[in-house]
């Protein structure tokens, strides 16, 4: 059989990702944002996200049978709740069993096209011209977060991968420590 192609995937700058959440007016939407980016999730993780499965208290969100039907704890970001917890105030009719509901039908699934739909839509509006979708926000959360120095193997449990070398491909992501010059920059 043929190799596989293996493109290294779009990461976008925390400004960016900043600046998408920004522009977008929806509180549902700006949640739904900085929910995927700040915990790094799947989208099918988050669209089967449960009102129980966020932990406030221990600044966790469960997840419950993941991508091979694994569950995890990923993280719960301080800002990313305080967009919850707006858009949950602000919310009518209040999600009854899911994190984020289908529109006119209360206890069912938000569609994974309609959050693909928001990010493609928050991309454009910031002017980005790299190909954003919900798992470029998942990239963006692992690179950021191996740039802060966080251990591959946590990074590994975060995201969910079985194999440390799945999650290796954000070494090729991250930037370069400052530190290191071209051999032909040496003296």
């Amino acid at each position: 059989m043929p190799r596989r192609q293996h493109l290294i995937p779009e990461v976008l700058t925390k400004g960016e990702i900043l600046k998408m959440i920004e522009v977008t007016p929806n509180a549902k939407h700006k949640a739904i944002i900085a929910l995927l980016y700040s915990s790094g999730i799947r989208r099918d993780e988050l669209i089967n996200l449960q009102l129980k499965d966020i932990d406030s208290k221990r600044m966790f969100i469960r997840i419950n049978l993941g991508k091979g039907n694994k569950s995890r704890d990923a993280l719960l970001s301080a800002n990313a709740l305080k967009l919850l917890r707006r858009y949950y105030q602000t919310h009518h009719p209040k999600p009854i069993n899911y994190v984020f509901e289908a529109g006119g039908k209360a206890g069912a699934t938000y569609s994974a096209s309609s959050i693909s739909k928001i990010i493609k839509r928050a991309a454009e509006k910031v002017g980005i011209k790299k190909t954003v979708c919900t798992h470029t926000l998942r990239h963006s959360f692992a690179t950021h977060l191996l740039e802060q120095g966080a251990n591959l193997k946590l990074i590994q449990r975060l995201l969910g991968h079985s194999s440390l070398s799945t999650t290796m491909v954000y070494l090729h992501l991250a930037k370069l420590d400052s530190s290191v010059k071209s051999p032909f920059d040496l003296p």
